[in-house]
């Protein structure tokens, strides 16, 4: 028995719905109604006014919109230059750290003799300063040295450019005083690290760790800390002469150190 062939009226019937199919398949993109660009035809001018007025308005994300429109339609003159910056104050604000970080350095590398480069070196340090803070470091305001140190360094270079560069700079100031505050940080992280070795009886990598932090970080308050793991460190080696040489260091650096008095109140026999 021949199996049934399709007639020619069923044929017809499918090849008609297979081109319906593919004429809605192909043109189903223009079903979707286009979104309406609002300043189409607007003036760097306009462009630059309203990306500005939302930006102080704590609009980041639509000033950030405004301005990247403004730098891609009008990628000359001043509307643009103060568009790059003003787009990477937002894009810190709206915490979009590497978007800030890759506009501040986009507008050094352009821009170099600007009057406001020295700003975008201070952003840069700003951002960099709290990038891996989060939410709850702007809360409680978390311990510096606690973070990634990778950052506290990127930060710390930022403020020493802007400060070896424009002393005179309205942001030089504040600058210098982040760079002692990292320093501090930087010496910390360096302390902890130590410690964290220290408790774990790795005497010579934490005096290693504490010497590194005296020498890359000097005059500072993590010293004291970094002191204080020496000497203990060097007790624990054996090595009696360093661990007295340090405990001289310490003692007459930080004559009012904790560590000092914590060592008198030990009773004799702990020495032993």
């Amino acid at each position: 028995m021949k199996p049934m062939s399709m007639g020619a009226p069923l044929r017809a019937v499918l090849v008609r719905l297979a081109a319906l199919f593919l004429a809605v398949a192909l043109a189903g993109c223009n079903l979707l109604p286009e979104v309406k660009d609002d300043t189409a035809g607007w003036s760097a001018e306009r462009l630059y006014a309203a990306a500005h007025d939302e930006m102080v308005a704590g609009n980041y994300t639509r000033a950030n919109k405004l301005f990247e429109s403004l730098e891609s339609r009008f990628p000359y003159g001043r509307f643009a230059q103060q568009a790059m910056l003003e787009g990477a104050y937002s894009s810190y604000r709206a915490g979009e750290t590497a978007a800030a970080i890759a506009a501040a350095d986009r507008f050094i590398r352009t821009y170099p003799n600007h009057a406001n480069v020295d700003y975008a070196y201070y952003l840069k340090g700003l951002v960099h300063f709290r990038e891996d803070q989060g939410l709850l470091g702007y809360v409680y305001e978390l311990d510096l040295a606690e973070r990634d140190p990778k950052a506290m360094k990127e930060s710390f270079n930022a403020f020493r450019d802007l400060a070896q560069k424009f002393p005179d700079s309205r942001y030089a100031e504040d600058a210098k005083q982040r760079m002692r505050y990292l320093s501090n940080a930087l010496g910390m992280s360096e302390v902890h690290v130590a410690r964290y070795y220290f408790n774990r009886g790795a005497y010579l990598a934490a005096a290693n760790r504490a010497q590194s932090s005296l020498v890359n970080y000097p005059r500072t308050p993590s010293n004291e800390d970094a002191l204080d793991v020496l000497v203990r460190s060097y007790e624990k080696l054996g090595l009696e002469k360093l661990a007295e040489d340090s405990r001289r260091v310490l003692r007459g650096t930080f004559p009012e150190s904790k560590y000092l008095a914590a060592a008198a109140e030990k009773p004799w026999w702990k020495f032993w």
